[in-house]
């Protein structure tokens, strides 16, 4: 099976999407230079005045909207990887809170040099790029357009077709050409790498101008974590409600009348004097019989939401035991070359069970798979089926309620997993 690279894309046509933005990088590089010559000049101009500052608020703007275009054209070509930095947001309503904002964005600061400096490295790499690439492969295919070139003569006033050095210099004989055409070939890999540096400068200027800073990424992951131990607590305290509602509402009203049934038969045989009803006693004794047995069922079922035991055979057998009794047809595949953590089996036989459910119910389907691949130690679901839901929008695909969740969890037994699982479509 062939791997593709972190983008999705063949390596093959790695070096057509960097000549590709090589290319497109030179307009916008002229461009973005105009555009940060002029803020730069108009900025220093008004910033006495009182247009001043809300131009220059603009203007920041804008130069970062046009280093996001940078930014997104390496992430797609180059599969730069990139983050994006953190979006233009206003603290405070109104036209004041928007130009405190403008002026105090770093990211459209960072990128104003970032735009000046992409001018000249663009142009260089588009003169290299077309330079060599056109060297290189007019060299190798030579022997090819050789002979459709027009008839020259020498001193001598002898004919020649080829291409000339000086008045009497020709490269038309056949160890010239295959020296041109070694020389092409030996231009190739030159060429392929004076590409590549050129666009990996630019990627580091991306990197380092553009993308989130250490500080915000920091920032960032504080959230995220604030977030994910928020959800975690949340989850956990709906799990514990949930389990409560059920031991009230179903095992303890099945407990509290068997304890009640049985206190009215014991009454029934501590009578004194008088004769035992049995009829009465022994349907009482059923009745309790029957609230043990009905709650003994709720607890297991409980037990079982909780972690069903038939996990512990693996994650296949669980899939195989939960799609036994789904109300569609199901196929599944699993390929699992390690079996994932306690936590992420868990995760994925909650998740399908759900997504099954959902497509019983909704889609109006006739069968339904699901897909389990394991692979750089994460665990990807696929659960789709044929019927007209609505979670993919794809007017090609013929609708369909399919979804998919990556777990991110390592597969080391005792790692904690994430909070919400992840469910959206593909």
């Amino acid at each position: 099976m062939k791997t593709l690279p972190p983008g999705g894309r063949p390596s093959r046509w790695r070096v057509h999407r960097e000549f590709a933005y090589a290319l497109v990088g030179l307009p916008l590089g002229i461009l973005g230079f105009v555009y940060a010559v002029v803020a730069i000049s108009v900025g220093a101009s008004f910033a006495a005045t009182i247009v001043g500052l809300p131009l220059l608020a603009a203007l920041l703007v804008g130069a970062r909207r046009l280093g996001e275009v940078n930014r997104r054209l390496a992430v797609r070509l180059l599969d730069a990887g990139v983050p994006a930095p953190h979006p233009f947001r206003p603290r405070r309503p109104g036209a004041s809170g928007w130009i405190r904002a403008g002026l105090g964005d770093t990211v459209g600061w960072r990128a104003l040099p970032y735009l000046l400096l992409k001018f000249p490295l663009s142009l260089a790499s588009a003169i290299i790029s077309i330079t060599l690439w056109s060297s290189a492969l007019g060299a190798v295919s030579y022997a090819l357009w050789r002979p459709f070139l027009p008839l020259q003569r020498d001193g001598d006033g002898h004919g020649h077709r080829g291409a000339s050095f000086g008045t009497d210099f020709f490269l038309d004989t056949a160890p010239l050409i295959a020296a041109v055409t070694v020389t092409g070939l030996f231009l190739l890999p030159v060429t392929r790498w004076s590409v590549r540096r050129l666009v990996h400068l630019d990627v580091l200027l991306i990197r380092g101008l553009l993308g989130p800073t250490r500080r915000s990424l920091t920032a960032q992951r504080l959230r995220n974590l604030e977030r994910t131990r928020a959800a975690a607590v949340d989850d956990s305290a709906a799990a514990l409600r949930r389990i409560e509602r059920d031991l009230h509402d179903g095992a303890q009203a099945r407990l509290v009348a068997m304890a009640m049934n049985l206190g009215i038969a014991r009454e029934h045989l501590a009578t004194d004097g008088d004769a035992v009803d049995l009829e009465a006693t022994r349907t009482l004794v059923d009745a309790a019989h029957r609230d043990v047995k009905e709650a003994l069922v709720e607890l297991r079922n409980l037990a079982r939401g909780i972690h069903p035991p038939i996990l512990d055979r693996g994650l296949e057998a669980a899939l195989a035991s939960l799609t036994a009794g789904s109300a569609l047809p199901v196929r599944v595949r699993v390929d699992l070359p390690d079996r994932p953590s306690a936590a992420i089996e868990t995760i994925a036989y909650f998740c399908v069970a759900e997504l099954l459910a959902n497509a019983a119910k909704h889609s109006r389907a006739g069968e339904a798979h699901v897909s389990i691949i394991g692979r750089a130690r994460r665990v990807r679901v696929v659960v789709g089926d044929d019927g007209a839901g609505g979670a993919r929008i794809d007017p090609e695909g013929g609708g369909g309620s399919r979804a998919w969740w990556s777990g991110s969890t390592p597969w080391t037994a005792g790692s904690p997993p994430p909070a919400h699982p992840e469910v959206r479509p593909p």
